[in-house]
């Protein structure tokens, strides 16, 4: 059956400056047919997931927080030591796949950076927009979620940065798997827990804890990501008069909070009703006005 729903995808000739353009004279991306194949099977991205990826929200024609992912995109790049991405070809391939979206009220845009095909020292780069899926109801009733350890320390950022801990690296067949698990627990998504008992994120998105008058989220330099999402939660937050910040948690707190929310570019900010099966109290008029206000970001 063909796809009707508006999808665009924008292929950068030159997508780091530091590399050779993959055409020369040619223009700096072009706009191709997401059902045509524009990637050879050869491409590291494909073959070993060696590569950076972001996925911005995009809210009535508008990349939300878009610097704060370059940034983010620029930072897992240079982990991976791939060639530096060309932010200023980024920025206009962005604008042109959202802008062959018109009308679409909520999409997505995932924007990729891989090794290219060994041997050749020409990185491939892209971005895809398409729109997102409706999320109304996780965000009004909430999901359950279980707690998985992660088998790593939440220092392993600090002892063993190979292991890439905190990069939106192309390689998430794990955090993939997380899901599958979850689901097969009975839940809709899961909490990463470090080996030595901490609270971490989730497969796809920011942990955020709110207890007394304090909204935080587990420590930075913990091998996690830096949130977009959560920092613009942060700033919601600090509007209400509550207290923002960064904590080192164990399970414990998350359990016994006033409410919790899983949140990112795509899906926004969901409730939290359930971990473990321990049920969890679920602040609609807090979830409500968060969406409210990630809805309108222009940043």
């Amino acid at each position: 059956m063909a796809d009707h729903h508006p999808r665009a995808l924008v292929v950068l000739n030159r997508p780091s400056a530091a590399a050779l353009p993959l055409e020369p004279n040619a223009p700096a991306f072009r706009l191709v047919d997401p059902d045509k194949p524009i990637l050879s099977a050869l491409d590291q991205g494909a073959a070993r997931g060696d590569g950076v990826f972001e996925t911005i929200g995009v809210g009535n024609g508008y990349p939300q927080a878009l610097e704060h992912h370059l940034r983010r995109f620029e930072r897992g790049a240079a982990a991976l030591e791939l060639p530096a991405p060309d932010l200023d070809a980024y920025r206009a391939a962005i604008a042109a796949a959202v802008a062959a979206l018109p009308g679409v009220p909520e999409a997505s845009a995932k924007v990729v950076l891989t090794r290219g095909v060994e041997g050749d020292d020409r990185p491939s780069g892209w971005v895809y927009a398409t729109p997102v899926r409706d999320f109304s109801a996780a965000r009004e009733a909430g999901v359950s979620v279980v707690l998985l350890d992660r088998g790593v320390r939440h220092d392993v950022e600090q002892t063993s940065p190979w292991l890439l801990a905190g990069v939106k690296s192309l390689s998430y067949a794990v955090n993939m798997a997380a899901l599958r698990e979850a689901a097969r627990r009975g839940a809709d998504d899961a909490v990463f827990v470090s080996s030595d008992g901490y609270l971490l994120e989730a497969p796809t998105s920011s942990l955020l804890v709110r207890s007394g008058g304090a909204l935080w989220t587990p420590g930075t330099g913990i091998g996690i990501l830096d949130g977009t999402t959560q920092a613009s939660a942060f700033r919601y937050a600090e509007s209400l008069g509550l207290e923002t910040g960064f904590r080192l948690a164990a399970p414990a707190e998350l359990v016994g909070a006033d409410g919790a929310w899983l949140v990112s570019s795509v899906r926004r900010a969901v409730p939290i009703h359930a971990v473990d099966d321990r049920e969890l109290p679920v602040d609609r008029a807090f979830t409500d006005g968060l969406n409210e206000y990630l809805d309108r970001i222009e940043e």
